[in-house]
């Protein structure tokens, strides 16, 4: 397949075309900037998607899937300027498919949604078809975002797949709950702090099987509009998850809890797969290899010496 991918130097982006070329398709990565390390194998284009010369490129490149993997991904930033983030989300999104709507092609198109559509939830697991009451900016914007897709898929025939992704992991993704739990872990406090009350549960999915799941999904060519639930379907604590940090690093501090409601973050959240295993069978690593896979890179960078003995496991140690 010919896959273009915008925000193509950003962490979605860069892993996705990653995978994609490793797999054998062809890539064309498109960015505002050429800041950041290009990866063989993949073409890029400097463009800003709001150009004319995007459209250009699509109907050059001609391909049979666009993933928009630029925009806005920060649900704490979206409070402070939630004007810059709809800019970020909604124009951005809304200029990708009016260019693949001018476009001489009909690719699949897809979205990198979030779970934050959900806000909190009524019910878990969550299905797809569950009510969409966001409780940020960030999710609002991402709601706006889905019925664009749709308003493209029924009006003008687009094929539009909204993938709402839960929680986030990867070696490339120093920013979030995991990362943040890494640094406290290798720090010189004998405490390692929860915002929260450790209680709040999540959906956590490494980033290589998101880029399997998309590609899955890509290859499967679904018609229309569709959104699907892109996680593993299993809870985790933000507590659990803190605890396997500490016992990847070999950490003994002890966990303080601040019990602080940040705004904009749900109680508890996991997905309902159904609807993806129906569109890829795969079954994703248990979430403690992926955290392995995180924290053995993540030492790597400090000290090329201590990447090596990294071993977590969901289960208490004997």
């Amino acid at each position: 397949m010919k896959i273009l991918i915008t925000g193509s130097l950003g962490f979605l982006g860069r892993s996705l075309a990653h995978h994609a070329v490793t797999a054998g398709h062809h890539v064309l990565g498109v960015a505002r900037s050429e800041a950041g390390e290009m990866l063989p194998g993949i073409t890029f284009v400097r463009s800003a998607l709001g150009d004319t010369k995007f459209l250009d490129i699509l109907n050059s490149f001609d391909p049979d899937v666009v993933v928009h993997a630029a925009g806005s991904a920060s649900v704490g930033q979206s409070f402070q300027e939630p004007r810059k983030d709809f800019v970020m989300a909604v124009e951005t999104w809304a200029s990708v498919l009016d260019a693949v709507r001018s476009s001489k092609g009909n690719p699949l198109v897809i979205f990198p949604s979030s779970a934050s559509v959900y806000g909190n939830p009524t019910r878990l697991p969550i299905p797809e078809g569950a009510a969409l009451r966001p409780i940020s900016p960030y999710g609002f914007h991402k709601v706006i975002c889905e019925q664009l897709g749709q308003e493209y898929a029924h009006c003008f025939g687009l094929n539009v797949v909204s993938a709402r992704l839960f929680s986030t992991i990867g070696s490339y993704q120093q920013r979030l709950l995991v990362w943040e739990l890494f640094r406290q872990a290798i720090g010189d406090s004998p405490y390692l702090t929860i915002q929260g009350t450790g209680t709040e549960s999540r959906d956590f999915l490494h980033i290589d099987d998101i880029c399997r799941y998309f590609l899955g999904i890509a290859e499967r060519q679904p018609r229309g509009f569709w959104a699907v639930n892109v996680a593993s379907g299993e809870s985790t604590t933000v507590r659990k998850m803190a605890e396997l940090v500490m016992r990847c690093v070999g950490s003994t501090q002890a966990l303080k809890t601040l019990n602080r409601e940040l705004p904009g973050d749900p109680k508890h959240w996991q997905a309902d797969t159904t609807l993806l295993q129906e569109f890829v069978s795969y079954q994703p690593r248990a979430i403690a290899h992926g955290l392995e896979d995180c924290i053995r890179h993540w030492l790597a960078d400090l000290s090329p010496a201590s990447e090596h003995g990294v071993r977590c496991s969901l289960e208490e140690r004997s």
